[in-house]
């Protein structure tokens, strides 16, 4: 099994973006379809070699999906695979109808995906051959010679583009310098000619000359990968990097944030950051385990040595074990990576070959990018629902007493209870963050279902007449 082709049809983003990366991961192809009519226009294009398809979709549910296709005598001997999350109800009733020979109920593991894909392709074949690709009559070591060849090429012209450019500007700040009025000639000290280099080479004039200029080109030639979050989203990079066991350092940044994701073989050993809020620093996650008291780890945070790490000096005071730690940066590093999933704008590139750091080779995580990227997922369908209500962390929320009094505090669990004790109509979402000292996202949630239960309302300022 190498290539066969399998279409998704699924209205969930999360699902359809979930199992294509499994999927193409086991060495699929794999297409998606956002609903039945859709899926169905993607069969009649190109046909795959399964359909996995959800049961409940708008437009065109699976049922009618299915009937579409054993209507079509080309398409009825297509295997379908449903997937629901009433998977037994559902499944046992429709199995062996209209095409669908399996389901798998939601939610499922990778695993689960991946071995009921490969049990029914094994068992119902392909569609169709995929033919091996020609041998190729180039070797590696003349498309490496060729590549440094074309990228010495490419530096030598754009670094002479830029000389000669720079030549330009300054002669023709100089030709207008220079006349016969002696008050408008240019004088030959260094401080004038340094005045006039710096008057032509402003930041409009620099910005021009350097934008059709690769900065990748003045760099060592080390392989590497580089782009904008606007363009290929983080999850798309990951995925490549994992799907090619790479090895080497992703930077992403933001706007002061930066965060250091350092890869051993597509496994993520570690997730590094500056500039974050103080949500992700490791203290947050020590605490969260109750493994220190804050009285205790504030007054270890003042005496502790400044060229240390946090975490090995505290396992080197006894303050915590080689597995409490390691427990600790598995969910800081998980949640750096699902908070940058969220970024809509930055900048990242990946430097291949890196030598990892020796605090990340003690750390070795292995964090599995499959498993990071569902839960990331999840969490970023669950900002989007969020964001309706909490649209910015400046607002402010008032409890409703008699709602709060009515429900009983009792059916509440603690950290719900620690946000709402925290709503006084004064403290701003980022002040709750900041106080509860939880993460932004348990709080937001938290906060969600309070208002959706009616425990919280937004204040509304007065308007002045």
């Amino acid at each position: 099994m190498a290539g066969e082709r399998i279409l998704v049809i699924d209205d969930s983003a999360t699902i359809t973006k979930v199992v294509q990366l499994v999927l193409t991961k086991a060495g699929f192809r794999v297409e998606t379809a956002p609903d039945g009519e859709a899926g169905l226009a993607a069969v009649r294009a190109s046909r795959p070699d399964l359909i996995l398809l959800d049961f409940v979709m708008p437009k065109m549910n699976g049922y009618q999906f299915c009937r579409e296709l054993s209507a079509d005598p080309k398409l009825r001997d297509i295997p379908v695979i449903l997937m629901s999350a009433k998977g037994d109800q559902v499944g046992e009733r429709f199995v062996k109808v209209m095409g669908i020979v399996d389901y798998i109920t939601k939610p499922f593991s990778p695993e689960a995906i991946t071995a009921v894909v490969q049990h029914t392709v094994g068992k119902y074949g392909p569609a169709g051959t995929v033919e091996d690709d020609p041998p190729s009559l180039v070797t590696g070591e003349d498309l490496v010679a060729t590549d440094e060849a074309d990228r010495a090429q490419a530096r030598s012209t754009a670094l002479a583009r830029l000389r000669t450019a720079i030549i330009d500007v300054l002669a023709a700040q100089v030709a207008l310098a220079d006349s016969d009025s002696p008050d408008e000639q240019i004088a030959a000290d260094t401080a004038r000619v340094t005045g006039i280099a710096r008057a032509a080479l402003d930041d409009a004039t620099l910005t021009r000359l350097l934008s059709a200029l690769d900065p990748g080109l003045l760099v060592d030639a080390a392989p590497g990968l580089r782009g904008d979050l606007r363009v290929v989203p983080l999850a798309e990079v990951l995925q490549l990097l994992d799907l090619q066991e790479q090895s080497g350092v992703l930077t992403v940044e933001r706007t002061g944030a930066r965060v250091d994701i350092y890869f051993r073989r597509g496994r993520v050993d570690q997730a590094i950051a500056a500039g974050v809020p103080e949500e992700f620093l490791l203290g947050r996650f020590l605490l969260d385990a109750e493994l220190m008291q804050r009285a205790d780890f504030e007054a270890f945070l003042e005496s502790r040595a400044a060229n240390r790490l946090i975490g090995q000096q505290l396992v080197k005071l006894g303050s915590v074990t080689d597995a409490d730690l390691k427990r600790c940066l598995v969910r800081q590093s998980s949640e750096l990576i699902y908070e940058i999933l969220r970024w809509r704008h930055g900048r990242f590139r990946f430097a291949a070959g890196t030598e990892l750091p020796p605090h990340v080779i003690d750390a070795a995580l292995g964090l599995d990018v499959e498993a990071v990227l569902m839960e990331g997922y999840r969490r970023v369908d669950e900002w989007h629902l969020i964001e309706h209500a909490i649209d910015n962390f400046d607002i402010v929320f008032l409890r409703n007493e008699d709602s709060v009094a009515q429900m009983g505090r009792g059916r509440l669990t603690r950290e719900e209870l620690a946000v709402l004790e925290l709503v006084n109509g004064k403290n701003t979402v980022k002040e709750i963050i900041r106080k509860s000292r939880m993460g932004s996202f348990e709080v937001s949630k938290m906060l969600y279902r309070l208002l959706s239960i009616k425990l919280v309302r937004r204040r509304v300022l007065p308007v002045a007449v």
